[in-house]
């Protein structure tokens, strides 16, 4: 099949789902976009792992989490509890020549994952208390797969960050779909349309550089989950060879680095499967995708 053709309709069917409502809602900060969705399983099963959701859409303001609420209620009819995490994204203003609206904020979208992820065993607490906090697994996609991937590496951020935690998270593990998880590669193969540039807010010139602004590379060491490896948490990556959004090698990237820096990080490539399947309910992709939290999360 074409690979546009392809991406266009595995992108309508993973669209094509009516938004599920949560079980509950709680904001972990005063903006609007600082809120978690909570779905409790549907088992009604008790001390359940506990999955922690971050959308993609490239860190653009348009994306929001309702796109993923499909996947998150596919989740929680397997026995999970869900949590799907909002976090501030890029904002409603187009880029220079109309291209569109500009992806990130920077520092706010790391703050955000931060402190969501912080507040979490408390908000967990009140809005699923069958939830095993002990049972903790991360998951993301495209965006929300890099999200991911840095928030379990806070504790091998640069010591005086404001983000770095003492130790490890408490985490069985991270699963990352198709993530952005090399920024390099991401950049050089224009991934996103400049995404990633936007997201550190760095000029599409080059370093970044203002009066009293960090470079690209500076900021990028420090949010680049190939950038912060070894991280001793459990991980795995599920990409479609076929991905035409976010290539299948930055996966392998990732993972070969990983391997340079002493550390194994599990990869399942999937045959003939592009972007969205990973959470299209309707695509088989998707059942690979929840057999994979469920190894770590039980």
């Amino acid at each position: 099949m074409d690979p546009v053709a392809r991406d266009n309709a595995e992108s309508e069917s993973a669209f094509s789902h009516p938004a599920v409502a949560p079980d509950a809602s709680l904001p972990y900060g005063g903006h609007p976009d600082q809120v978690v969705d909570f779905y409790r399983p549907r088992n009604g099963a008790e001390r359940t792992p506990l999955v922690v959701l971050v959308h993609g859409g490239a860190w653009r303001a348009p994306y929001d989490r309702t796109h993923v609420s499909p996947f998150a209620d596919f989740l929680a009819r397997r026995g999970l509890a869900v949590a799907s995490v909002e976090y501030r994204r890029g904002r409603e203003l187009p880029r220079q020549g109309g291209e569109g609206p500009v992806a990130g904020r920077w520092p706010d979208t790391f703050d955000d994952i931060a402190a969501v992820l912080d507040a979490l065993p408390a908000l967990a607490a009140r809005a699923l208390p069958g939830a095993d906090p002990g049972r903790t697994v991360l998951t993301g996609h495209s965006a929300g797969g890099q999200l991911v991937l840095w928030a379990a590496a806070r504790h091998v951020l640069p010591a005086g960050s404001p983000w770095r935690l003492p130790a490890p998270p408490a985490l069985r593990g991270v699963v990352a779909l198709a993530p952005v998880a090399d920024f390099a590669l991401a950049v050089e193969r224009d991934v996103c349309g400049g995404a990633v540039r936007q997201l550190l807010g760095a000029s599409g010139g080059g370093s970044g550089e203002g009066e009293g602004e960090e470079t690209f590379a500076e900021r990028s060491a420090r949010t680049d989950p190939a950038a912060l490896l070894p991280t001793g948490i459990a991980t795995v990556v599920v990409q479609g060879r076929e991905d035409i959004v976010v290539p299948y090698g930055l996966a392998e990237s990732f993972v070969d680095t990983a391997a340079l820096a002493g550390e194994t990080v599990g990869l399942t490539l999937l045959e003939d499967v592009g972007h969205f399947p990973l959470i299209d309910p309707a695509a088989d992709a998707c059942a690979v995708v929840a057999e994979e939290i469920a190894q770590l999360a039980w």
